[in-house]
């Protein structure tokens, strides 16, 4: 299992910015799936983002055309960029990565967006 560890939540205004980084235990090079998930207050943790073999990117409606996936293999991690936040993004976010049947999650970093 691929131990990952987030970072780069915190606490920013309406409209601001931040990059999420996910740094692997071991290469991702093989981890087929990577994705971005989070979980506000009272809810279900839903799937944000997105990265099937390293190409193909989706992102949940709430968040598409402000939020960017990516990962550098080299250095072995995932990135989240967050552009243009709103307080309906304030939840605890997760990385999350599937390889060989493997599912392994993150401790979770959290995002507070304040109005």
């Amino acid at each position: 299992q691929v131990r990952l560890v987030e970072s780069g939540g915190g606490l920013v205004q309406t409209g601001g910015s931040l990059r999420l980084s996910c740094v692997a235990s071991e290469s991702i090079f093989s981890v087929s799936i990577m994705a971005w998930y989070r979980q506000a207050p009272g809810k279900q943790r839903e799937p944000v983002a997105t990265m099937v073999g390293g190409e193909r990117r989706n992102y949940v409606d709430s968040v598409k055309g402000r939020f960017t996936i990516s990962r550098d293999n080299a250095k072995n991690t995932m990135y989240l960029q967050m552009n243009s936040l709103k307080p309906e993004d304030t939840a605890v976010y997760y990385c999350y990565g599937y390889r060989n049947g493997v599912p392994s999650w993150g401790q979770g970093t959290q995002v507070t967006v304040s109005s």
